[in-house]
């Protein structure tokens, strides 16, 4: 019987810290042994392999881009399948490491849209999730990933959001959206970051005029705070970190993790 993954999606306005969320998960979700975990970047910036200090050479980009060049210069080996052909390259740029494998998607190149690639990645990632008992999504900010439906379907969406109305309303667009464009989404939750001390019941208080319903609140933590600066692995955070003891809350809420 072929095997079928969880998928999370993270998704959120522009530098609310989805990158720091995707990566906390991560932890809290390696301490669940067992599990095999596949985590994709799928922000054409390209910041979560800093965030977890795993070096990547090269991206899903960079070989996409290389397909298309060279089925434009008619250079492809005779024969052999052109999805054979990225499905090997893509493969060959994963990164493994003992705990999970990362997959960073980075940019194409040049204007317009090459459809014919692009339904080939689609069917490749679909197939490469199904490997995995768990499939974490960091996605690009904004609203332009659900338009061009890259999320698909996901069984989560968290969506973070940072205290600003900015940050609320694009989590309600997003929310809208991916109705609209009739991506089935199994469970979609609210995580708000970076939170002071001060302002936890407000946050509250917005959640629910969003109508959205909250998985949890992750604290401001300057351990946190320290490390996105100075470029230090996130998944090395100590234990009592308030913002990684949020985060394992959240993963209990939202059914990634069995609560106790």
């Amino acid at each position: 019987m072929e095997k079928k993954g969880l998928v999370v999606s993270i998704s959120g306005k522009g530098g609310v810290g989805k990158t720091t969320v995707a990566a906390l998960l991560l932890k809290a979700l390696l301490e669940e042994n067992g599990r095999e975990i596949l985590i994709v970047d799928a922000d054409p910036a390209t910041n979560l392999p800093d965030a977890i200090a795993v070096p990547v050479k090269k991206t899903v980009g960079t070989v996409s881009n290389d397909l298309k060049k060279q089925i434009q210069s008619d250079e492809l080996p005779p024969g052999v399948p052109k999805s054979d052909i990225l499905e090997g390259w893509i493969m060959d740029i994963l990164v493994e490491t003992p705990k999970f494998d990362i997959l960073a998607m980075g940019r194409t190149e040049g204007e317009g849209c090459y459809c014919f690639v692009n339904d080939l990645l689609t069917k490749i990632l679909d197939t490469l999730s199904k490997n995995y008992d768990l499939t974490i999504m960091d996605m690009e900010p904004g609203l332009e990933h659900l338009s061009r439906r890259t999320d698909r379907d996901v069984d989560v969406m968290i969506v973070v959001t940072d205290v600003s109305k900015m940050g609320f309303e694009t989590a309600q667009r997003i929310r809208d959206l991916a109705k609209e464009v009739h991506i089935r989404i199994g469970r979609l939750y609210l995580v708000v970051n970076r939170v002071p001390s001060e302002m936890m019941s407000i946050v509250k208080d917005q959640s629910e005029k969003a109508g959205l319903e909250l998985a949890g609140i992750i604290p401001v933590d300057t351990d946190v705070l320290n490390r996105s600066i100075n470029g230090e692995s996130l998944l090395e955070v100590p234990e009592d970190s308030p913002a990684l003891k949020a985060v394992r809350e959240i993963t209990k809420r939202v059914g990634l993790i069995a609560a106790s």
